[in-house]
């Protein structure tokens, strides 16, 4: 039916100057932390994930500069080229239209 498609390596690991793409950094080591957290978040880094603009090509695992939707600019390692949000809120519950009749009819229906 169609031809299979072949994907190189080159473009799943490759990202333009340009592209929107995700960072990721340690802002602080655990030994760096300050004492005044609680002691199981002190025992973790500091981490920091962000968004933006990449400023030169790069693959992902390098070290990168970004500039950020406010215009700051971030270091980190790339993780992700074209990054998108991949949670959702589960599957319909048909009881849920059922409470919104209720509450609807509660408050006042459809004045």
């Amino acid at each position: 039916m169609f031809p299979p498609l072949h994907i190189t390596k080159e473009l799943i690991d490759m990202a333009k100057k340009g592209e929107w793409v995700r960072i990721h950094a340690i802002v602080l080591k655990a030994s760096e932390r300050t004492a005044k957290i609680p002691e199981d978040t002190q025992k973790c880094d500091l981490e920091m994930w962000t968004k933006g603009f990449l400023l030169n090509d790069a693959e992902i695992g390098d070290e990168v500069e970004v500039e950020t939707a406010v215009g700051r600019i971030e270091k980190g390692t790339l993780v992700e080229a074209e990054p998108y949000y991949t949670h959702d809120y589960g599957k319909f519950v048909p009881e849920i239209i059922e409470i919104d009749k209720q509450l609807r009819e509660l408050m006042g229906g459809d004045q």
